[in-house]
């Protein structure tokens, strides 16, 4: 059955040497064409506007300045839509240039507009290609790398199945480059520690993921209920075997499904500020699914509205739960570790019991 798919291509599967690398591109459009007349939605997430504007402006391959990155990439968006244009037309399919930064998705009335945009798109059967708009885009809103914007973009539109598509076939046990006993791992249900580990810190030089990015895309987009597959660029049918659930890399298993706005506060949104909770806390949220209440606040950390989303962190500091928060920073700082009638009783702002109720909490922690 029919149904949508984001495929996400990187830098190194597109650029080769000094030129875009077009039979990949190609390859790419030929398959994703088929599942278009099958009645697929798809979407391309597409790197490479940097590395094609480098080329074209004769800029090394390492030590640009942000400025030159930004410059590059006003270059070579043109160049590579240009060369997508050409394809797609070819094959009767319609294409649509969209450019985003973390700020569109961080914003919830901005991230609907982003999602509206692209069913519409679905609705007249074109093929929305989507990228960073590194032209303009800071630290402050930045994805990082299309890894983590593809994973956006599948949580957007509710898609079936991410594709992350690498110039390796998938996770190994080790790095096959340097281990020759080195397996890859077929299929992973939970993303673990030893996963991590097993990922390491490699990057291309032409990009700025790696085997770690792409298993923290495949994270964000399994735990909100959607497959995904990582595999290589250059494998013969790569996407139509992976839609049609060939082993053609590593498989990441969809966790129960998060809906609607839960999605959006899970990882639509950028946290602006963080809450420490205390154990107690922590467990209530963990084991017990309760709201979390001002008590079990240590510390309040950034500057927040309330409506604004905040990570809730316990004692140790890894991240657990995600939520809106009912009170403004300034205000949370003034009853943490208070009782709600001592709260009532001061007149502050939001005078809710709760200062994120549960739902609007999302639990983030692995296991």
């Amino acid at each position: 059955m029919a149904g949508t798919v984001v495929v996400k291509v990187g830098s190194s599967s597109l650029v080769e040497g000094d030129r875009l690398n077009l039979k990949h591109m190609e390859s790419i459009a030929d398959q994703l064409s088929v599942l278009i007349r099958e009645g697929w939605k798809a979407v391309l997430v597409s790197s490479g506007a940097v590395a094609a504007g480098r080329l074209r402006l004769g800029l090394p391959a390492e030590g640009l300045t942000i400025p030159e990155k930004q410059a590059a990439a006003a270059v070579g968006q043109g160049v590579l839509m240009q060369a997508y244009e050409r394809i797609f037309e070819r094959l009767g399919i319609v294409i649509a240039q969209v450019l985003l930064t973390r700020d569109v998705t961080g914003e919830r009335r901005r991230y609907v507009h982003a999602r509206n945009t692209l069913l519409t798109l679905f609705h007249h059967h074109v093929l929305p290609i989507v990228n960073e708009n590194d032209t303009v885009a800071v630290d402050e809103i930045r994805f990082g790398d299309n890894d983590a914007l593809s994973a956006q973009v599948a949580v957007m539109v509710d898609a079936d199945l991410l594709i992350l598509l690498t110039d390796t076939d998938g996770l190994y046990t080790a790095d096959p480059r340097v281990d020759p006993t080195a397996t890859r791992i077929a299929r992973i249900e939970r993303i673990t520690a030893q996963t991590w580990k097993m990922a390491g810190r490699s990057r291309s030089r032409m990009g700025t993921g790696g085997m770690r990015s792409k298993l923290q895309a495949a994270r964000m987009a399994s735990t909100t209920g959607i497959p995904v597959v990582i595999g290589a660029t250059s494998r013969p049918r790569v996407i139509l075997d992976a839609v049609e659930g060939k082993d053609v890399g590593t498989y990441v298993a969809p966790q129960p499904r998060i809906r609607g706005r839960k999605r959006w506060i899970a990882y639509g949104s950028a946290p602006r500020g963080r809450l420490i909770v205390d154990e107690g806390a922590a467990i209530a949220l963990l084991r017990e699914g309760r709201s979390l209440l001002a008590p079990g606040i240590l510390e309040v950390e950034g500057s927040f509205s309330a409506g604004d989303v905040v990570s809730i962190v316990e004692p140790g500091g890894e991240e657990i739960a995600r939520g809106v928060v009912n009170y403004d920073a300034g205000d949370l700082r003034a009853i943490r570790g208070m009782h709600s009638r001592d709260i009532q009783s001061m007149g502050v702002a939001a005078r809710k019991p709760e200062v994120v109720h549960r739902d609007d909490l999302v639990i983030v922690k692995e296991g």
